[in-house]
């Protein structure tokens, strides 16, 4: 999918062929294997990879995920896309990811913490402040980023915390990292509703996943006028046409692990809450939530992707057809690699910002970066995704060619 979206990309911006050739692989990708006592006293060695797809821009910046469906493939994919993430919201970074195969669900903590270091003690020649900055991704957290940045330090002899981010706020992390992703969502749909004229006092936003990024996506659409009339996570979802009380239903699933049952609210499936009437929807769950066969059923002015990947292409020419805006993961979830980088300056200086200033150079930062994807979906009559796309390859088409490199 990757591939198909660059090569769409090249054909409508006439993408120098030199450029795109160089752009289909990535940099380097290295394979480790760690070995990690486990705590029945036997030794289990462990496959892991760091992918490093484009440093045009400046150093790599990407997740590393723990899954046991982790695979090369995979992880060069989303460098790939972490370096058009990156260009799209302006940030001096090329994009990385990476990735151990293994289910830490079944892992004891000791066992985790030993693999983490082990892993980053593995990689530790490729990355580095200058060199490869990475964060949490898929069932990492500040824990492991925590481990990760003490192992690099102990390697160095001194404290380098600007090799990770995500990390505590106590030893180097930025505030307002927790908010960042769900905020950017609700920045980039308060400027794509002006230019929608969708009004949003009493504007009804449907959020699909309540982890992280969705609570935070609603709360702050909330602080923006919205209602939110439904919500779900992985067991089902809940709606009530009145607007839900986000903080009640946050309390109600941290006591039983999910909303469903919440009171006063109906049950509905999550493939029906997709298609509930509502202004704004937010997939923020899982990808491929949004297809070919219910695209025609959606019935929301505005899309904002606070999950990578929820659309299907097929997906996205119909809702386009119909006149429904999508904003694109790599611009409505960049709220998180921002701030990521907001940690990464304020490290490299050793001065520390409050969230008050965080937050506002993050909705400076995403409004530039909107406004520019928007101005090419006017100029190119493209959907906002492959603008985005333009808009991501061109800076680093750019920086390749002032570079020499073509």
């Amino acid at each position: 999918m990757a591939l198909e979206q660059l090569e769409k990309c090249a054909k409508i911006m006439n993408l120098d062929p030199n450029i795109h050739e160089i752009l289909k692989y990535p940099k380097r990708v290295l394979c480790v294997y760690i070995p990690v006592r486990m705590d029945n006293g036997k030794i289990k060695v462990f496959k892991g990879f760091r992918s490093q797809h484009n440093d045009a821009l400046g150093p790599f910046k990407g997740g590393i995920r723990y899954h046991p469906n982790v695979t090369m493939d995979e992880v060069i994919a989303l460098s790939m896309w972490m370096t058009w993430k990156c260009s799209v919201v302006g940030l001096p970074y090329g994009g990385g990811k990476g990735g151990v195969i293994c289910n830490p669900k079944e892992m004891s903590i000791g066992e985790i913490e030993r693999l983490s270091r082990g892993y980053f003690y593995a990689i530790s020649k490729i990355v580095g402040p200058e060199i490869d900055i990475p964060a949490g991704d898929v069932n990492t957290s500040s824990r492991e980023m925590a481990w990760f940045m003490d192992e690099y330090s102990k390697l160095k002899g001194y404290n380098v915390p600007g090799t990770i981010t995500g990390k505590p706020v106590e030893i180097g992390g930025s505030e307002g990292r927790t908010e960042a992703t769900g905020l950017g969502v609700a920045i980039v749909g308060r400027e794509a509703a002006k230019c929608l004229g969708i009004n949003l006092k009493g504007a009804k936003v449907v959020v699909q996943g309540f982890g992280n990024v969705g609570y935070y996506s609603a709360y702050f659409l909330e602080k923006l006028g919205c209602k939110i009339i439904g919500v779900s996570d992985s067991r089902g979802g809940i709606y009530n046409k009145e607007g839900l009380k986000l903080d009640a239903v946050r309390e109600f699933k941290a006591k039983t692990g999910s909303v469903v049952g919440f009171p006063g609210a109906e049950v509905i499936t999550n493939e029906d809450l997709l298609e509930l009437e509502c202004d704004i929807l937010v997939p923020s769950a899982l990808e491929n939530q949004i297809t070919e066969k219910n695209a025609n059923r959606i019935k929301a002015k505005l899309i904002l992707e606070g999950a990578n990947g929820p659309t299907t292409p097929e997906a996205d020419e119909i809702l386009h057809k119909r006149g429904v805006m999508v904003a694109p993961d790599i611009l409505a979830n960049a709220g998180g690699v921002s701030v990521s980088y907001f940690e990464w300056v304020q490290n490299l200086q050793g001065y520390y910002w409050s969230k008050e200033e965080v937050f506002d150079k993050l909705d400076k930062l995403l409004v530039k970066a909107f406004n520019k994807v928007y101005r090419i979906y006017e100029e190119y009559k493209v959907d906002m995704r492959m603008a985005a796309y333009v808009c991501a390859v061109s800076r680093v088409a750019e920086a390749m060619k002032i570079r020499g490199w073509v």
